[in-house]
């Protein structure tokens, strides 16, 4: 392949990967939006729309296999390559996440106190997803670390959250042992939600630690 085809091919993958974090990141949004606001619509669309992420995802991890096998990269052509392929993996478990999402806030019932809290991790872990994919179209190494220290905002957020709902199902408990029962299903709820807004701020970190590696080969974040 002449060398402008596979600048050209190289481009694209680029491109390509940076339309998947835009589908994934509007699904997350998405998703958000329907915990926030209790949309059923909204999180039917974005249950319904998985499909189209996965099939994202294998197209370009063909398109990956195929740079591999074909042109055989070397230096930062393979770092690029490499860091590109498993970029697409952490932006497809997000778009899981962002199911996940849906489906909570499709069987909550009741409001709880750290409904609040919940809508700032959410918020603060979005961030970092559309940081570490900015970082990953400019190669932007000084934001990717930026995105990894972010990170420790969001697990803050997560744990005083956890804390929150603990207590409160603690005081309901002392209180009310039927009322405990009774929120307990969306106690629950509220520690998923969390659990999995704190793997997406994760898999934003290992897109910016990828994306280091690519612009430096540098492992700082890797490990």
């Amino acid at each position: 392949m002449p060398r402008e085809r596979y600048q050209d091919s190289l481009d694209g993958l680029r491109s390509e990967v940076l339309a998947m974090g835009e589908l994934v990141t509007e699904r997350l949004g998405d998703s958000l939006e329907a915990v926030e606001n209790r949309d059923e619509s909204l999180a039917r669309a974005v249950a319904a729309g998985d499909d189209e992420v996965n099939e994202t995802y294998l197209a370009l991890e063909d398109r990956c296999v195929d740079l591999f096998a074909l042109q055989q990269p070397v230096a930062g052509d393979l770092r690029f390559v490499t860091a590109s392929f498993k970029i697409i993996t952490d932006l497809e478990r997000i778009g899981d996440l962002a199911v996940n999402l849906a489906n909570y806030s499709l069987a909550a019932r009741e409001t709880v106190a750290p409904e609040v809290a919940v809508d700032a991790i959410g918020a603060a872990a979005l961030d970092l997803l559309e940081r570490s994919l900015a970082a990953y179209e400019t190669g932007d190494a000084a934001a990717c670390r930026a995105v990894a220290a972010g990170d420790d905002e969001v697990d803050a957020l997560c744990q005083r959250a956890s804390e929150s709902v603990t207590r409160e199902l603690i005081a309901e408990t002392d209180d009310d042992g039927w009322a405990a029962e009774r929120l307990l299903d969306d106690v629950s709820r509220v520690l998923l939600t969390v659990r999995d807004l704190e793997r997406v701020g994760d898999h934003a970190v290992n897109i910016a630690a990828r994306t280091l590696y690519m612009v430096e080969s540098d492992p700082e974040l890797l490990y």
